[in-house]
Parts: C-alpha cells; structure tokens; sequence
C-alpha cells in the first residue's frame, strides 16, 4: 500500500499561521445546491463573505428539492465538471416511496468518506471544554445501501451491506488524513461482537491498514460503550473511522457535546469530487419559523465554505475565514438562538465580515 496521500486527500481542518491572505490562483468553479428551507439563507450567507474576501471561487447554482425522484442529470454533471459542490440541506422524507436525495448523491458521485470535524469554540459554552473529534464515515454502503423488501405481509428484511473494498478505503482515507492532519490517533468503532461477519471485515480491514501507519496509535471500541465514552470523556477520542451508521449516529452525539449541529462543519469526499455541507445532521432545514425570522445559524456552512477552501488549495482565505468566525463566537454579541444568542442570520455575517482581518 502507497504511503504517498490520496490525491484528492488535502489539510482540511488544520489551522496555519502567517500566510499572507492574497491568491494569485485563477478563480475555481464551484457547484451551488441551495437547498430546502434555511438552505438558501445560509448559502445565501458563504456567498457575502466570500465576496467580501474576495475569495477567488464563484458559483453555478442549481435548484434542488429534497422530493424530487432525482438529482437531475445537469447538476451531477455540473459537480463532474467543477470537481467541488458547497450544499446547503436536502429535506429526506420519512418512510414513503422516495429516497434520500442525500444519499443518491453519495452514490452517483461515489462520495465514499464523510468528514465530519466536532470542536469546541471558544465563547461557546458547552459540557466538555476540550472536544476535537474528526469522524469519519464510510458513506455508501452499509444499511444505507437501501436494500428492503417485504418477505411476506408485516415482515420486513433490511440487508446491511460491508465490503473488502469499501472498508479497506475508509479505512487508508481514515489514517492518510490523520497523517495530513497530524493527527495522533485512529479509533475504529464497531459492533464485531455481534455481527461478527459484517463488522468483523471492517475491523479485520481497518487492522490491517492500521500496520501500515506504525507512527499513528490505533485502537477499537464497541460502538455502544463508544457512546457512554463519547458523552463522559469526549477528550479521549481524535479520529474515529466507522461503518455508515455508526458514523451518522456518533457525528452528531459528538456535535452535540461541541455546541450543537450548527457549528460543526463537515464534507463528502469522493476520488474525483468533494461535497461540503453542513457536518451534521440539519435537522432545522424543515424549521418554519426559523426561516421565517430569518435566524438560521450560519456558523456550520461558512466553516464547512473553509474546509472548502483548504481542498481547493486556497490555505489562507479559510484560515482567514474560521478566524473571523471565531472571533464572532468569542465575542459572542452575534450568534443565532440555537448557540445562546437571538441574533439574525444577516446579523451574524455581517459581523463575521467586519471580523476578517
């Protein structure tokens, strides 16, 4: 196995220092799907800073609904083309014939690792000080593999699905981001002890990759005392790696001791293709009355706009981003009700653009 980093593998979340906040670099195409709900607000959002940066990316936006049977054909392409999509939320409806859109566009564009990074912010009051998880997420197999069928009336059978191949790459995509990173250690989550089969392969997987990294500290967890850990001593943890459903569930607990999911930036990375979004679950883009007054948090999607510009290569206006963002927090006299506050979705990137150095 190469050691060499994945191509499409870049410093995502690291903070530098001491770069000058100018770019020489021709501006990059960027694919934009709004959204339903708050999604267009806090697009909305990323696209005034980053005008007010002068950020060298612009956008090609698309419409796309979380009912539609498809993501239609020009938006797949268009992401193709550009390489990188910025997305606000897509409603999933619950039970009923049509499937996540979400996951479609995990599948088609082959987005197979989701990064999710949890962190405290300072200003941010929260039950752990020192929380800094980055779970990832293999995100096209498993029980999101969306193969059900009614045996017989009454009788429903759900196959979860784990192979070599797709553990074996989130798997080397787990450990070269840590390596990138400088991240210290790998925790693989799983529940081996019982679907000895399915996630005794993601183990048996993770394992072997792990000998590849001698200089990287490796170790297991059952998922359900990986909960009781993650609540009681989140400091503990640094990169988790995990089959689809423990990634979506564990993201969130982990979001949740760090502020909240609308402070946590996250992205889908394919070998071709990455999709930054907000990193765990948007669970306020149905919220009516946030959108009415207007007070959706915008913090997750301009940090997740950053994680963007590190992909794209431009280091110094996301470091100049997530400081600005920072500041905002510290400061804590703009920030949205779901953080403490009762600021405007407006009034918080106003201040995020008064706070660009």
């Amino acid at each position: 196995m190469a050691r060499k980093s994945l191509p499409i593998l870049k410093q995502l979340i690291q903070h530098s220092t001491n770069r000058r906040f100018t770019s020489t670099a021709s501006p990059r195409a960027v694919t934009l799907i709004p959204g339903d709900g708050v999604g267009p607000l806090v697009t909305d959002s990323v696209e005034q800073v980053m005008e007010a940066m002068k950020a060298p990316v612009y956008f090609e936006r698309y419409e796309v609904r979380g009912d539609m049977k498809c993501i239609p054909n020009e938006v797949i392409d268009s992401i193709k083309k550009n390489k990188v999509c910025l997305k606000g939320g897509l409603r999933t409806p619950v039970g009923g014939g049509v499937s996540s859109l979400n996951v479609q566009m995990r599948k088609e564009l082959d987005l197979y690792a989701s990064v999710v990074h949890c962190f405290t912010l300072p200003g941010l009051p929260t039950r752990h000080d020192d929380v800094d998880i980055v779970v990832i997420r293999e995100n096209t197999e498993g029980e999101y593999a969306g193969l059900e069928h009614e045996v017989v009336p009454g009788v429903v059978e759900s196959l979860k699905v784990i192979t070599k191949y797709c553990s074996e790459r989130i798997a080397k995509f787990a450990f070269e981001y840590a390596d990138v990173n400088k991240r210290k250690k790998v925790t693989a989550v799983h529940k081996a002890n019982i679907m000895k089969l399915a996630d005794g392969l993601f183990l048996e997987s993770c394992r072997e990759v792990a000998t590849k990294y001698p200089e990287i500290q490796y170790e297991e967890i059952i998922v359900d005392n990986c909960c009781m850990q993650l609540v009681s001593k989140p400091e503990q943890f640094d990169v988790m790696v995990t089959p689809n459903l423990y990634g979506n569930l564990i993201a969130n607990t982990a979001a949740g001791l760090a502020g909240g999911t609308g402070v946590m930036p996250g992205g889908n990375i394919g070998s071709d293709q990455a999709v930054f979004e907000q990193g765990a679950s948007a669970g306020n883009v149905g919220n009516e009355k946030i959108l009415q007054l207007k007070k959706a948090n915008p913090v997750a999607l301009l940090l997740s706009s950053a994680m963007m510009l590190r992909h794209l290569e431009f280091p110094s206006f996301a470091d100049r981003l997530e400081t600005a963002v920072r500041r905002v927090i510290a400061e804590g006299k703009f920030i949205t009700k779901d953080i403490g506050g009762d600021s405007t979705t407006q009034e918080v990137v106003d201040a995020v653009i008064a706070a660009l150095d």
